[in-house]
């Protein structure tokens, strides 16, 4: 089925085509009278834009072809090349890839990819994917590690700029290669976490109970559970079961926070700190566990993460943060001589070995006869 769209444009089967009719005192320098030619594509707006340039530059040629009929050749010609794709601004491929590919992920993936292509723009300007450089890219990096960006994060940045154009491009018709395609990164220098001493974490459980506030349980929890900051910041209210003989976390993945791998869902035995921050987090109204950083419809954990390590950076040493707790928890199991296989469910640490993959894994009630060993 063929849909005309205006008198240069044209669409069959879902791809739009450019058609223009030869100008009649033209006519014997073409095989037909009409020039058509496939856009390869199946966006209305870069149609649009191809089907511009091709009457320009039709334009132009045969303005010059008429000219030279008559004798006024001093202008040179200028040739015509069928546009292979009118490759769209950085701002209109982040939207497309998100129509695409946005589609059923989390607000965290969208505002990550929005995010992404900003940094872009803001520093490259908001060009067609095609007019950008490697060298451009690469300075790009170096401004981002002369800002002090990990370079886990600039790779990852970066992962999600190429996909951005990867899809533009092969969606248009482009040809080229990706200009965020193989920048070298160079070797990122990790810094060893270190696990917070037993009487360092007593001290900043006890701060916690003295200010008492939503940051500080939130601290709390983490401190006697050993979840990662996003698994706590995104729990539902509904996730902190109270009412049994033996209290416990439901860590299961949410649509405004998921889980980093299938292992991570667990159930987690609650004790001494956690155990008081799941009680005062059941007292407030709230359905989040932590509205301040979680409402349904995003979990910001590095909201979090950056105003508790600023709390409590004075109170710690030796490069530790909030992450360490979950050092210091593995620490902890390993002092009594828990074994390997409970500690890694607790944690929800991939388990290595084939044997571990099969059965349901232990129940609450063994997972904490070993939480209350590191309880005293």
């Amino acid at each position: 089925m063929v849909d005309q769209i205006n008198h240069h444009l044209y669409r069959k089967r879902g791809f739009y085509y450019f058609s223009r009719r030869v100008p009649k005192a033209l006519l014997d320098d073409y095989p037909k009278p009409r020039i058509v030619l496939a856009l390869k594509t199946r966006h209305y707006r870069d149609a649009i834009r191809q089907s511009q340039i091709l009457s320009k530059r039709l334009d132009d040629q045969w303005f010059q072809m008429q000219l030279d009929a008559m004798g006024l050749d001093n202008v040179q010609a200028k040739v015509f090349q069928p546009a292979k794709g009118a490759a769209p601004l950085m701002s209109e491929a982040t939207a497309f890839y998100l129509r695409l590919k946005g589609d059923g992920k989390d607000l965290v993936f969208t505002r990550a990819a929005q995010r992404n292509a900003n940094v872009v723009i803001e520093a490259l300007g908001d060009k067609p994917i095609n007019e950008y450089a490697s060298s451009e890219a690469g300075k790009l990096r170096d401004t981002l590690l002369a800002k002090g960006l990990a370079v886990t994060s600039i790779k990852r940045m970066f992962g999600s700029i190429k996909a951005i154009i990867n899809l533009a491009m092969a969606e248009h018709g482009i040809e080229g290669r990706n200009p965020f395609s193989s920048i070298y990164m160079p070797d990122e220098v990790q810094e060893e976490r270190q696990p917070i001493p037993m009487d360092v974490i007593r001290r900043i459980q006890r701060d916690c109970m003295a200010i008492d506030d939503e940051m500080r349980w939130l601290l709390a929890l983490i401190s006697d559970t050993g979840m990662r900051l996003s698994e706590a910041a995104g729990l539902h209210r509904d996730d902190i079961i109270l009412d049994v003989s033996i209290p416990y976390i439901n860590l299961q993945p949410h649509s405004w926070r998921r889980l980093k791998t299938k292992g991570s869902a667990r159930h987690i035995p609650l004790i001494g700190a956690s155990l008081w921050a799941a009680k005062r987090i059941q007292q407030h109204d709230s359905s989040y566990a932590f509205p301040r950083y979680c409402d349904g419809k995003i979990c910001n954990a590095n909201s979090a993460s950056a105003a508790l390590n600023k709390w409590m950076k004075p109170r710690l040493k030796d490069n530790a943060v909030v992450h360490s707790f979950r050092h210091s928890m593995r620490d902890r199991l390993r002092a009594v001589e828990c074994p390997s296989d409970i500690i890694d469910q607790i944690g929800g640490w991939t388990t290595k070995g084939v044997g571990h993959a099969y059965g349901k894994g232990y129940t609450v009630d063994i997972l904490a006869k070993w939480m209350r060993k590191i309880e005293s």
